[in-house]
């Protein structure tokens, strides 16, 4: 009787503990991680139920008639993550901006806006989109990724000149048509190469009158703000980044003659017309002539002086139905040597790879941060003689002295080298290779077929590459942005920037 006594009395403490120990009632505070602020209007919530409150101006709340079957609560509030906290009888809870927000930041003139309080017109590019893509400067990463924005390629060669860029068409007739490039926060006036896609955070394109007003008539023709990367205070986050490519020709081809032998055949058609129907040779008189003439060295004649084919010395190279001589073959021994033709685009043009490595460094405390990156590029050309190297380097600080004062700096360091051909028509080597005769070779042959080679490597039949072609230019451009910003009373940001090149 007695341990029965005993044990009841110790089920009946453990009751009386459990019961006792049941939160019925709940309160805490919600903060903002970002500032430390109280969160007003945040919804808290116990999981699974309609029973739930909001905090208040002190970002304060209290839940009442908490039942024992309820574990958790949700907190959530617009534009953060939503956090689940235990049942508690107080509870502190911080909250994080999402980092996927409904609505994009923008970089506009006054500072950042939302898209959805931003009334004007403007688009976003940010760094993953830039990062995509396989560019050389940041605004040929631009092109299809913002409406209303023209561009017209300068330059298909590495490092050549960037494109024109036209928002909304043209605003001018005799004035320049350029947007005004921000690079943060100051207009920026150098290449575009010596800005490396990789240290860019977003590019913001503003469009029209209202969003560019306050840069005034210097952004008439559109504003592109260009903002460069800068570290977050935590730990020191080390990222990097290598890109390998293969650049080759796109063009495609119209249809035109590539075989020697229907080219011989097009040649003798003209000539033979132009004896038979113009001169009035009889048709065996215009058939001899035109093949003589075809094959020899006056050129009012028509003569092309290289005949690449050969066939037995009693018969021609056309035949009398216009047709090529069955009994010819390719390749023919002049004194000694072999003419044997190549095909010019084939030579001039070859696959060339590109490559590019980078590496960016950023951290900091709730005081100063900082973030610096190192990037090389070489980007081999398709053509001879044309390529492209650059080094660069980029490093932003930022420190909080007072809380009413902030400086930092921003410098950034671009060494490069290129070589390319000309674009003048008369020397392009484009419109030089295409624009030749399917018959004439690119390089001496011995009688076996074989290409001669020198010192300086193969021999050329036709010539070479005018030293006039090659032209080599090198940069070096380091930039200084520097800035002091007092927000207690004065609200006074005083920028400097040096450029050296």
């Amino acid at each position: 009787m007695g341990k029965r006594i005993v044990l009841f009395l110790m089920c009946l403490l453990v009751v009386i503990g459990h019961l006792s120990a049941q939160v019925t009632k709940m309160s805490g505070i919600v903060l903002s991680k970002d500032d430390g602020l109280p969160v007003v209007g945040a919804s808290v919530l116990i999981q699974g139920t309609t029973h739930g409150t909001i905090t208040d101006v002190d970002g304060k709340f209290v839940l009442d008639n908490i039942k024992p079957t309820d574990k958790k609560v949700m907190v959530s509030f617009i534009g953060m993550k939503t956090q689940v906290v235990d049942v508690k009888s107080f509870v502190k809870v911080v909250l994080v901006t999402e980092s996927e927000m409904m609505d994009e930041v923008m970089v506009v003139a006054y500072g950042t806006a939302k898209r959805s309080a931003f009334t004007g017109s403007a688009s976003v590019v940010n760094a993953e989109k830039l990062s995509k893509r396989q560019t050389t400067n940041v605004v040929q990463a631009l092109a299809g990724q913002v409406a209303g924005l023209q561009m017209t390629s300068g330059s298909g060669q590495p490092g050549g000149d960037a494109p024109t860029l036209i928002i909304r068409g043209i605003g001018s007739i005799n004035a320049d048509n350029d947007p005004l490039i921000i690079v943060d926060g100051m207009p920026y006036e150098g290449g575009w190469n010596n800005i490396n896609p990789s240290d860019v955070e977003s590019v913001s394109v503003l469009k029209d009158a209202a969003s560019n007003a306050l840069y005034g008539a210097r952004g008439a023709n559109g504003v592109i703000i260009i903002t460069t990367k800068q570290a977050k205070a935590g730990e020191a986050v080390v990222t990097a980044s290598a890109k390998w490519g293969v650049n080759t020709r796109g063009t495609i081809d119209y249809d035109y003659i590539k075989d020697p032998g229907e080219y011989y055949e097009a040649h003798y058609k003209a000539l033979y017309n132009q004896l038979r129907y113009v001169k009035g040779l009889s048709e065996g008189e215009a058939y001899a002539q035109a093949n003589k003439n075809m094959v020899g060295n006056t050129k009012e004649n028509g003569g092309l002086t290289y005949n690449v084919y050969s066939y037995p010395e009693n018969e021609n190279l056309i035949g009398m139905n216009g047709k090529l001589n069955p009994n010819a073959t390719l390749g023919r021994v002049v004194n000694g040597y072999m003419l044997y033709p190549d095909d010019w685009v084939d030579e001039a043009y070859s696959s060339a790879l590109r490559q590019e490595y980078n590496v960016n460094i950023a951290g900091g405390t709730d005081k100063m941060q900082s973030y610096g990156s190192f990037g090389y590029l070489k980007d081999d050309g398709i053509v001879p003689s044309s390529n492209y190297e650059r080094y660069s380097a980029r490093f932003k600080g930022l420190y909080q002295a007072k809380k009413w004062m902030k400086y930092g700096a921003n410098i950034s360091y671009t060494h490069s080298n290129s070589a390319s051909l000309t674009e003048k028509y008369d020397t392009d080597l484009s419109s030089f290779t295409e624009g030749m005769a399917p018959i004439y070779p690119v390089y001496v042959r011995n009688a076996d077929g074989n290409i001669l080679t020198d010192l300086n490597g193969k021999v050329y039949d036709y010539g070479t590459a005018t030293a006039n072609w090659d032209w080599h230019v090198l940069t070096i451009l380091i930039l200084l942005f520097s800035h002091l910003c007092l927000t207690k009373k004065i609200g006074m940001v005083i920028h400097l920037m040096v450029m050296h090149l």
